[in-house]
């Protein structure tokens, strides 16, 4: 197998798994850097063993991303170039607006739909997609259920991620030595906590969040700020645990992570480091000659000064500052950016980039695993139950809250209507009832968004990693929902239904029960869709309290049907607002079977139930009130459904969007020139 060159390539200590060195190809070459001065020439050695066959070489040729805004399109990356190898740690450093978090998404496969890729990026010298299993990507952000523990959020996670061929027993132990990888035997039983509840140290989150990425065993590894909010302790802890990884299970990892401002601890734990500065590249090549790169250059790193910082100073031009360059004085933070990178693009080290991408492409390193099987439908979806129970469970904002102020507002009811008899004015009265309860009752629901917003984040990072489809995700939440709901229907709705005397036999009661547990479920069907729209919290408690308001309003009470006027509020809104079949079905329920006297003085006892729901309230009375409470639970299969399609055409949508602007990007540009690159593929950009 041909070598791979590089200058002063570390040693790296064979991996304990390996196979032996007899079938590696060794090349030495001598070359003099320039960088060097007058030195002499350097031994440039790069071994590439059996041990690699099964890593992952990454590689990145001239690679442009430009992004689509209200002001036209602005450039994030352009034509940047490098490459990953397995058994080291690439780190992504530049100042903040350079472009590492865009170059990660883009090596990862991750840039949103309005960003046009131009380059090519290969996996093993192939063209390829990533997929689970082989790699994870472990976001800036730590979205945990903070009610769990680190053995509970760990081991679920296990059991969604790895194969059913495994057993119970083999998932739980493959968790708990991920945790002991990771440092975190001590916080097993501890919980991650929140707002409100103290829980772990943010150091140990991050960890937590690694180990749940790298369950799979993944050969290639994504960080995205992965010391972002650590001090320097914590951050080395974290980097340091990263770096070792391969000493625990014996894979040779090819971990890239972007990085804002490592400590020197950290910085000596790189092996090479991607520098960049307004999306071109300043650096490229192994992190301990970076130092010695910018002091050829006439920016030497202070005695005792922290390299990465002094990397940053110099190429950060948001803070304009002149910075000392030998005897002539100081220069602009500017020129000094592009002194460094037309420095970079003529020297040896970037030829010696080219050269170790084009020696990557062609090794016969095979292409990446497809997928590799994860849990089961059924699996997932009893997982998925069961976690998400749990959580409900242990939050108290999440339904327990709720349920003391349904309570509250019960006992009003019941307190305001206490008794309401049979008079003719009791006719009013019961029917206001029934409105409260399936209108402003129903509409505290919304109060479970904020929680329900926390669910939605983590299932979107999950989602983003393969470790389970929408459809079990709205199964687990759904059936998981169900117990405290029906709780929430019982007492309160107990409380609400017989101080006033309302038909007090169980059949009616139960009736009761069930069209506020439906209309409850609907509530929150109706914003797990707002949420797939309207992310935000603020906005997606004022988009569905907005879409209810006017449900409300055209239900059928406020303003009886027939004097709705017909264009929207009677067709469709109407007929589309649930609240119309939560009314005549609960009017239905009381008033069928009753008589009143037709006025409050008294009289005689002839007016009939039918009458007031045909006459007064207007009630179709062509179908029973079970009809209403079928269409009532269909309404909440509906708006589930509803998400789910939602979250896969967004899926299937973004995908396409982004091949249109990449091909029309390819049709209007035909080339793209940097002034500081030697074009690699006769001056075009190849589309990936």
């Amino acid at each position: 197998m041909a070598s791979l060159l590089q200058p002063n390539a570390r040693n790296h200590e064979p991996n304990q798994n390996s196979k032996t060195l007899s079938s590696t190809a060794l090349e030495v070459e001598i070359i003099n850097n320039p960088m060097q001065g007058n030195r002499g020439g350097n031994v440039v050695v790069r071994t590439m063993g059996d041990e690699d066959e099964d890593g992952v070489f990454l590689t990145w040729e001239d690679l442009w991303v430009t992004v689509n805004g209200k002001k036209g399109s602005k450039s994030i990356l352009e034509g940047v170039t490098g490459y990953a190898r397995p058994g080291e740690l690439l780190a992504i450093m530049g100042p903040s607006g350079c472009g590492k978090s865009t170059l990660l998404d883009g090596l990862a496969g991750r840039l949103s739909s309005n960003t046009r890729q131009l380059g090519e990026i290969l996996i093993n010298g192939h063209k390829q997609k990533l997929a689970f299993g082989t790699s994870a990507y472990v976001t800036q952000d730590d979205t945990l259920m903070t009610t769990l523990t680190v053995r509970e959020a760990v081991y679920y996670s296990a059991q969604l991620q790895l194969p059913d061929s495994m057993s119970m027993s083999e998932k739980k132990e493959r968790a708990e030595m991920t945790i002991k990888e990771m440092g975190l035997q001590d916080a097993m039983n501890t919980r991650i906590g929140g707002w409100g509840a103290k829980g772990i140290s943010g150091g140990q989150k991050r960890r937590v969040s690694i180990c749940i990425e790298i369950l799979t065993r993944p050969k290639l590894l994504f960080l995205d700020e992965p010391t972002s909010g650590l001090d320097s302790a914590a951050s080395y802890y974290v980097m340091n645990r990263i770096a070792k990884l391969d000493q625990w299970d014996g894979i040779r990892r090819t971990v890239v992570a972007s990085i804002h401002q490592p400590s020197s601890e950290v910085f000596q734990l790189f092996h090479n480091l991607c520098l960049l500065s307004s999306g071109r590249t300043v650096y490229f090549g192994p992190a301990s000659e970076a130092t010695e790169f910018f002091a050829s250059n006439g920016f030497p790193c202070p005695t005792l000064q922290n390299p990465s910082d002094h990397f940053l100073k110099t190429i950060n031009k948001d803070f304009e500052k002149d910075l000392e360059k030998g005897s002539d004085g100081g220069i602009p933070t500017e020129k000094a950016i592009e002194s460094l990178k037309k420095s970079y693009k003529s020297s040896e080290t970037y030829r010696q980039v080219q050269r170790q991408v084009a020696e990557i492409c062609k090794q016969d390193c095979g292409t990446l695993e497809m997928k590799r099987s994860h849990a089961c439908f059924i699996t997932q979806c009893l997982v998925l139950t069961k976690r998400s129970f749990m959580n409900m469970f242990r939050d108290l904002g999440y339904y327990w809250l709720r349920l003391a102020i349904y309570v509250a507002l019960a006992i009003g009811l019941a307190t305001v209507f206490y008794d309401v008899g049979y008079s003719y004015g009791s006719i009013q009265a019961r029917g206001s009832l029934i409105m409260f309860v399936s209108s402003f009752l129903t509409f505290m629901a919304i109060g479970g968004f904020p929680s329900f917003v926390e669910d939605m984040k983590i299932f979107e990072r999950e989602r983003l990693n393969g470790h389970y489809g929408t459809g079990a995700f709205v199964i687990g939440n759904t059936f998981s929902a169900l117990p405290f709901l029906l709780v929430i229907s019982l007492i309160p709705g107990a409380l609400a239904y017989y101080p006033p005397g309302l038909q007090r036999d169980a059949e009616h009661f139960l009736y009761f029960a069930a069209v506020l547990f439906a209309c409850m479920m609907l509530v929150e069907s109706l914003m797990m869709a707002v949420a797939s729209m309207v992310p935000n919290f603020l906005m997606g408690i004022i988009t569905g309290a907005g879409i209810q308001g006017l449900m409300v309003l055209s239900g059928g009470f406020f303003r009886y049907p027939n004097d709705l006027p017909e264009p929207f509020w009677r067709y469709p809104l109407y007929y589309i607002a649930f609240h119309k079949y939560a009314y005549q079905g609960l009017f239905k329920n009381e008033f069928e079977g009753l008589t009143f006297p037709r006025d409050n003085a008294g009289g005689p006892i002839n007016l009939r139930g039918e009458e007031i729901l045909r006459d007064t309230w207007q009630v179709e009375m062509s179908y029973s009130k079970w009809v209403d409470l079928a269409i009532l639970l269909g309404m909440v299969a509906f708006y589930r459904i509803l998400f789910l399609v939602i979250i896969k055409t967004i899926e299937n949508v973004k995908p396409v969007v982004a091949n249109f602007m990449s091909a029309r990007s390819k049709q209007t540009t035909q080339v793209m020139v940097n002034p500081f690159t030697t074009p690699m593929h006769g001056g075009t950009i190849q589309q990936s």
